[in-house]
């Protein structure tokens, strides 16, 4: 099982993250593409690492733009170091 990080933890974390936030318990971004191809290219591209990872984010498209919450079920649904990793890997993928 994960370990939930505290507030304080995440907030010092997400420094190194570009425009995640803390929201809800989960890490949160929104990304823009030009059109839905490439909004679902990046859907696609980001799932490979989601499952290598085998830790698989919530994903909401419409049309150009995708949001993803990141939480830890096993972690009872809050931010660990898991979150951050997958985060990290999303970043490269945009």
């Amino acid at each position: 099982m994960s370990e939930p990080l505290t507030e304080s933890e995440i907030e010092s974390r997400l420094i190194n993250l570009q425009d995640w936030r803390l929201k809800e318990d989960h890490l949160k971004k929104s990304f823009a593409f030009s059109n839905f191809r490439d909004a679902m290219a990046f859907i696609v591209r980001l799932s490979y690492e989601a499952e290598q990872q085998d830790h698989h984010p919530e994903i909401f498209n419409c049309y150009n733009r995708v949001e993803i919450a990141l939480s830890t079920h096993d972690a009872g649904g809050k931010v660990t170091e898991k979150d951050f990793a997958l985060a990290t890997a999303i970043d490269a993928v945009a």
